[in-house]
């Protein structure tokens, strides 16, 4: 096999959803409905294909690191376009691309009546090219551009049905807490460059260690350490870590496809994938390694929890979303990145699986996403019922399901971690399996089993203070007579992306566990210092094959905790149904912080935003208006004028007082420029 990768089929692969793009948003008219998902469909369809033959290549042992094109130099410091094709980079590559291609198909039937339907296809094609131009980078500019692109894209979509006053507010909220983090990734940037004098990743990593030996400039930091607390920042607001995860559940305001694109192989991965592949820098402090598992086990289980009180089922899986994002952190922190990567992968499976299900169920139930209007939905919709199960199983860590291999060799990585903050984040990422667990059955039983609620529920349009409009139900404005249809299930092109996607969400971690965690994948694209941060080799000194791994299961605390989420879940939902609320009366306290989402919001309007407001009102006032209007222009022209006002006065035509003038002129000029001594006697004699 090739030693190196043609760069013409790199380009193709992450320019080919560009062209879509272009296609569709700039021609959607000419081409039509039928030509713009064609077209985008089959150019997202082209780069997977694509994709999974660079990946063959790279596992044959091919490699390529090469600049596609110099955009500017300054200085020593060269600004370029270039991919890096390792194995990191090539896993995400058939992730993105996969899933983008499901999403693509689903898209088709779901959006089959939104008038905003070639933009649709439009943006989510260009959403996939920044993201596979940000994961194929081989330096920190391009990654920045793929990084920012994907934000944008995603200001466009979350806010696609612009006329809703939340989706609006939804779309500004993600693109001012991304630029939080943003601006501590430039920092992060800017600090390497400053130090190594490139962007490339080789040049960069090749200088670690040099770096690990030098202090931020006055100060005694460890300028590793704040390299990396930068560059993490800018992974919170992507990934969605606390406290800049706000962003994330009110992303539900754009449509189903969106929410699968966004939450689960995409832009929120982006921070993982950024932290893995930094992996070389991370390694040389233990103290951003700290903060990561601290910050990842707090998003694990609080984020989590909040799960457990949503009505919306878009909600319900959103908050799920952002306890895997914690988990997969908590891998970073102990430094297994491997299986953070790991986790990241079925992880995309089984959570766009979920989301796709979750919108068949809405377009199901006649656009209604209240969880407790549904009920008995398996019989009228089979194909979901059984992929949406398979994706439950998954995201419960049910042993032989994807999700059990990666979450299972999380916990056990956090365990193994002897890093400050450890304990807790074992303990976060150990109790989030019971948290995990109740959500998701809780969800699975109140949609699929038990009383058809539907057919004696008022009128809602489906939606609590927790949800929202969905789908084609913002054009009519009303709601649908519950008792007035029978739900039914979905076109083929929804169902079929389910099939799809459940197909690995059950089986792929049994094939992928052994090769990504304990071969030689990731060999030259993750480092980690196994002496100081032991985690990956003792979790390969327990590893003895997928079979046993599950057999183990049985005799380990994490199994039985999320047996006992899904039996709480069906005691409660199915069996004591009075006992849900009981207990939001008897904890109504507790219920307040959580239905305020511990009052994040709340303290980011009142405090952060706030307190923003007045430092602006402060320069507009005080620097803007006073000094800069009041003193330098509008001062300057008052001076000018109190000067011209004067020297008319002086100008006032009689002779002598001219004359009186070049006397006291001729007399100053005396005492300037004539001796004193001279000029005192003078006056003298």
């Amino acid at each position: 096999m090739a030693a190196t990768i043609n760069p013409t089929l790199l380009l193709v692969i992450a320019l080919a959803p560009l062209c879509g793009a272009i296609l569709a948003g700039l021609f959607g008219k000419t081409i039509g409905r039928a030509g713009a998902h064609s077209v985008t469909t089959g150019s997202v369809a082209l780069s997977f294909v694509l994709s999974c033959y660079v990946l063959w290549q790279v596992i044959g042992g091919a490699h390529y690191d090469g600049t596609v094109y110099t955009w500017m130099q300054v200085g020593h410091l060269q600004m370029q376009v270039g991919f890096l094709i390792d194995s990191l980079s090539a896993l995400m590559m058939v992730v993105v691309t996969f899933v983008s291609m499901c999403v693509h198909l689903y898209t088709v039937g779901y959006m089959a009546d939104d008038p905003g339907y070639q933009r649709f296809f439009a943006y989510i094609s260009l959403f996939t090219f920044s993201m596979l131009m940000l994961v194929m980078s081989n330096n920190l500019l391009q990654l920045f551009f793929g990084w920012e692109a994907v934000g944008l894209v995603s200001y466009l979509l979350i806010g696609f049905w612009y006329t809703k006053e939340s989706a609006v507010f939804a779309n500004l909220k993600a693109f001012v807490v991304n630029r939080v983090g943003d601006f501590g990734f430039v920092l992060g940037i800017g600090l390497i460059a400053a130090h190594t004098g490139s962007l490339h990743y080789s040049v960069i990593f090749a200088q670690a260690h040099q770096l690990a030996q030098l202090t931020f400039p006055g100060t005694d930091w460890m300028l590793i350490t704040v390299i990396c607390i930068c560059l993490f920042i800018g992974a919170m607001g992507k990934s969605a870590q606390f406290p800049l995860h706000v962003w994330l559940p009110d992303s539900m305001e754009g449509p189903t496809p969106i929410s699968a694109l966004i939450h689960a192989a995409t832009m929120v991965t982006a921070g993982i994938f950024m932290v893995s592949r930094m992996s070389p820098l991370f390694e040389y402090s233990n103290t951003a390694l700290s903060l990561v598992l601290v910050l990842g086990g707090i998003t694990a289980l609080f984020m989590g929890i909040l799960g457990v009180i949503q009505n919306d089922i878009k909600r319900v899986i959103a908050y799920s979303t952002l306890s895997q994002l914690g988990y997969m952190t908590t891998a970073l922190g102990a430094s297994a990145y491997p299986v953070a990567m790991f986790h990241l992968m079925t992880h995309a499976f089984f959570k766009a699986l979920l989301f796709l299900a979750a919108g068949s169920v809405i377009i199901g139930m006649h656009h209604d996403q209240d969880i407790r209007h549904m009920g008995g939905l398996r019989k009228y919709m089979p194909i979901t019922w059984i992929t949406f199960l398979v994706g439950s199983l998954a995201l419960a860590g049910t042993p032989f399901f994807s999700g059990f291999y990666s979450k299972d060799s999380i916990i056990e990585a956090v365990a193994s971690s002897h890093l400050a903050g450890a304990g807790f984040a074992s303990f976060s990422v150990t109790a989030s399996v019971f948290v995990t667990a109740l959500y998701t059955f809780r969800v699975y039983f109140l949609v699929f089993h038990g009383e058809e609620r539907f057919r004696h529920a008022v009128s809602h349009h489906g939606h609590d203070d927790h949800g929202h409009d969905d789908a084609h139900a913002h054009d009519d404005g009303h709601g649908h007579g519950h008792g007035s249809f029978e739900p039914h299930e979905s076109p083929w092109v929804v169902t079929v992306p389910l099939v799809l996607l459940a197909i690995p969400s059950a089986v792929i971690g049994w094939f992928a566990i052994r090769p990504l965690l304990f071969g030689s994948f990731f060999k030259g694209s993750i480092v980690i210092d196994t002496a100081a941060h032991p985690a990956m080799a003792d979790l390969a000194a327990d590893f003895h094959g997928p079979w046993q791994m599950a057999l183990h299961s049985v005799a380990s605390l994490p199994l039985w905790l999320a047996v006992a989420g899904a039996l709480v879940a069906y005691y409660c939902y199915m069996v004591n149904k009075e006992l849900p609320a009981k207990l939001q009366r008897a904890l109504q306290p507790l219920y307040v912080v959580l239905d305020h989402k511990y009052y994040m919001d709340w303290i980011n309007e009142h405090v952060f935003a706030a307190g923003a407001r007045m430092i602006g009102r402060g320069l507009w006032q005080g620097g803007d208006a006073g000094v800069i209007d009041g003193v330098l222009v509008n001062g300057t022209a008052r001076l000018v004028g109190a000067t011209a006002t004067l020297v008319r006065r002086l100008q006032t035509g009689f002779i002598y007082y001219y004359a009186l003038a070049m006397i006291a002129g001729v007399v100053v000029f005396m005492w300037m420029f004539i001796p004193g001594k001279l000029m005192s006697g003078w006056f003298i004699r």
